[in-house]
């Protein structure tokens, strides 16, 4: 069990991962504690030295994220307990995310799926080189700066909704930036956005359905382009996201309707998909995030898809 010492309710997961055991006939759990230095990646390779069966990461999705990339390549499967904010990973993969206990049950005793992992290298204002890694989306621009806007008050008492209320006072004051992009080895692409994104899957909370045809475990990763004009393309982007997405998609009569209205030729939000990429900003840095946490100013970013390098219990 790695665990984030700063979250709630510890000790009634104490009890749920107690009566897991039992049940499935494992023996006492081995217990560690993240830090603020390491949330995870140290502690999940020291859990493989003392050869468990299974890592449960109970945390948030930095949490998750930091023990995944310990496990990479491993496969000792990665159970999970969200406990944290957003939770996105466990959201795409219908893991409970208000239930501990369920979520406990399902680590112990859930199916087993191979998922993708985005490798991230970024390069600093200075020319240093960081290697990070994604579960869930990466993105330099509006989105970034909103996390790192994000009242951490509100944050604890009303949880993911506080990103739209950092959303909503970061784009009247956000600038676009220039970047030349490419996805694998395709022409360079250059455009004036607002925010680039790396996707490895496809849902955000509130049926916010950002990148429709992403699948975790499909060997690809998903660039997304947003690059509205005015607060006219952001509305539009809003109701790609939110309706069209997430409902018109869906059907056959709704995609003839997209198709008739011209849903498919807009240029507010682009997207491209591919097993690696590359990103440069032009003449400045931007602020990044991965999995929701904020990671500063880069220059640069290479992206690059690790095809069904962790094992993940999830439901039948």
């Amino acid at each position: 069990m790695i665990f984030n010492p700063t979250k709630s309710g510890l000790g009634s997961l104490r009890a749920a991962v107690s009566r897991a055991e039992d049940l499935q006939g494992f023996a006492p759990s081995l217990w560690i504690e993240t830090s603020v230095d390491d949330p995870g990646r140290g502690m999940a390779q020291a859990a493989l030295g003392a050869g468990v069966d299974l890592v449960v990461a109970a945390g948030g999705d930095g949490t998750v994220r930091s023990v995944a990339d310990g496990l990479r390549g491993s496969g000792v499967p990665l159970g999970l307990v969200p406990i944290g904010t957003g939770n996105l990973f466990a959201r795409n993969l219908a893991i409970p995310v208000n239930d501990p206990t369920d979520a406990v049950i399902l680590a112990f005793a859930g199916d087993e799926r191979a998922v993708d992992v985005v490798a991230v290298e970024v390069t600093r204002p200075d020319g240093s080189l960081e290697s990070h890694v994604s579960l869930v989306m990466a993105g330099i621009g509006i989105d970034a700066a909103m996390i790192a806007n994000t009242n951490p008050e509100l944050k604890k008492r009303v949880g993911w909704l506080a990103y739209v209320d950092a959303g909503l006072r970061a784009i009247p004051v956000s600038k676009p930036f220039r970047v030349v992009y490419r996805t694998d080895a395709g022409r360079l692409m250059r455009s004036r956005v607002s925010s680039i994104l790396v996707a490895n899957l496809g849902y955000l909370p509130g049926n916010i359905e950002l990148v429709p045809d992403a699948e975790i475990d499909d060997g690809n990763l998903d660039v997304v382009v947003l690059q509205p004009r005015n607060a006219f393309g952001w509305l539009l982007i809003w109701r790609k996201v939110t309706w069209e997405n997430a409902v018109l998609r869906k059907t056959s009569l709704g995609r003839q309707f997209l198709d008739l209205t011209g849903g498919g030729r807009r240029r507010e939000s682009v997207y491209s998909r591919g097993r690696s990429g590359g990103i440069e900003i032009d003449g400045g840095s931007e602020e990044v995030e991965i999995d929701g946490d904020e990671f500063g100013t880069v220059v640069a970013a290479r992206v690059r898809v690790d095809p069904a390098s962790v094992v993940v219990r999830v439901g039948r």
